[in-house]
This record gives structure tokens, sequence and C-alpha cells, in this order.
């Protein structure tokens, strides 16, 4: 993840990935924080974001305009809903996504997104607004890493119970080579109804948002994802200076 200013950018690291599985997604990411990958700013930074009831991204890249970025396609997607009274599936995010991208003045964000409705799925979201539909992905200076393990252990027919244990090796296994990733991870599950229905007017979703630490674990069910944007973490002394308004670390 990136510290910038107004007239510097350095390039930092993380590791995030994405999954799909057959009844959810899994986003998970490290929370470092660096300057370089040399020095560490930050050791509880969120780079899990929800964005709206059943969809979720995770950032690498400069801070400040992950806090931008995300209060903007907040904002897209609130606009689509009153404009055409339905909600935006997780491919249309995605593509608002990838045109703020390229039109807008993010220069240094790489993102996951992913999400459940009308069914789950992930998409990579690059730089230059590029959106491609994937089964998984991993982004940050750590990706190599973590893709040698999901190459090697994803199935998609695996649930999201199973799934998450994958992410987490994997973020575990960049932080293990990757300096500019470590010190913990934060996991996110969405899932689908058990019986697999889809009310276009009945989005209300399973949020499962877990934190790991060296010595900490939390594990919190929320019944919507905005719910983790207010959530506060007990114990272990977070303190990891997320913004209020967009849920991204700062």
């Amino acid at each position: 993840m990136d510290q910038t200013d107004s007239t510097e950018y350095i390039e930092t690291g993380t590791t995030t990935v994405g999954l799909v599985g057959a009844d959810g997604v899994v986003l998970a990411a490290d929370t470092r924080a660096s300057l370089g990958g040399r020095f560490v700013t930050n050791r509880t930074a969120r780079k899990v974001v929800p964005v709206g009831d059943h969809t979720a991204l995770t950032f690498a890249g400069s801070v400040g305009e992950a806090q931008t970025f995300v209060r903007q396609l907040r904002a897209e997607r609130s606009r689509y809903e009153h404009a055409t009274d339905r909600t935006p599936s997780v491919e249309t995010t995605a593509t608002v996504a990838g045109d703020l991208l390229r039109g807008g003045p993010y220069q240094h964000l790489e993102l996951v997104l992913g999400g459940t409705f009308p069914e789950p799925a992930v998409y990579q979201v690059g730089p230059g607004g590029g959106v491609m539909d994937t089964p998984y992905a991993a982004s940050g200076s750590g990706m190599q890493l973590a893709y040698g393990r999901l190459e090697d252990a994803y199935e998609p027919d695996h649930s999201v119970d199973t799934l998450r244990g994958l992410a987490t090796t994997a973020i575990r296994n960049a932080t293990e080579r990757d300096t500019a990733s470590g010190d913990g991870m934060t996991v996110a599950t969405l899932t689908v109804d058990e019986d697999g229905s889809e009310d276009e007017h009945d989005h209300e979703r399973k949020y499962k948002y877990e934190r790991k630490f060296e010595q900490f674990v939390q594990f919190e069910q929320f019944e919507s994802i905005a719910a983790a944007v207010t959530a506060t973490t007990n114990g272990a002394g977070n303190e990891s200076g997320t913004d209020a308004e967009s849920g991204v670390a700062s």
C-alpha cells in the first residue's frame, strides 16, 4: 500500500486476493502500510472495503486515492440505483470502477472487486481501467507468491469456508517473503442465500469480517457489509486510523 503527498509518489506494496466459491466470494489482504517497503507506517491498515450490501473490494495503491475512489464509487452506485430503481450487479460495479480509474485522477490503484449479485463473481480492475472477470485474483507486490498458492489449490466448487482458509494461506505465504506485506490480515466473505435464491428487491447478505494479528483474532458477522464501516474492533490496540466515511485506512 502506498503513502503519497501532493508532490511525490512513493511506491510501496501489499498483497490482496479474491476468490469465487460455490456459495460466495472471499476477499483478503494483509494489514501493513509502508514507505517503499522499507519503513512500516501502520500495522493494522484495512485494505478490504465494502462498497455495497453485496459488493466489496481490495486495493493496492495510494491510501488517499483509495479513500476518494471508494467514496466516488459508492456515489455512482447510489446514482445508478436511484436512476434505474435497480441494484447494480457486480459486473456493473466493476465496469464503473474501471471507468473511474481510466477517466479519473487515480494513477496508482489496483483493485480486486467481488460480490454475489446476481451470482458470485470476482473482477480484477487494473490501473488503466481494464476489467477482467476471473475465478481468482491477486494484486500488490506479493501477488506472485500468493498466486503460487492459489494456482496449486483453488477449485471453483469449494465452499466459502474452504476458500477462506486458502486465502489466509496465500496471504501468509506472501508475507513470509515480501517485505512490503505483513503484520496481519483481513478476511471478508460474502455469501448467497442458502437456497441460492435472488430477489431483485431483497439483497440483504451475510457479511463476515475477520481480522488476524500475531496474537489476536477477531471474528464478527454483520447483517450487511455497510455495518462493517462503522464497526469498532475491540482488543489488541487497534489504531488503524480508518477513515470514518470511506472505511479505508488513512
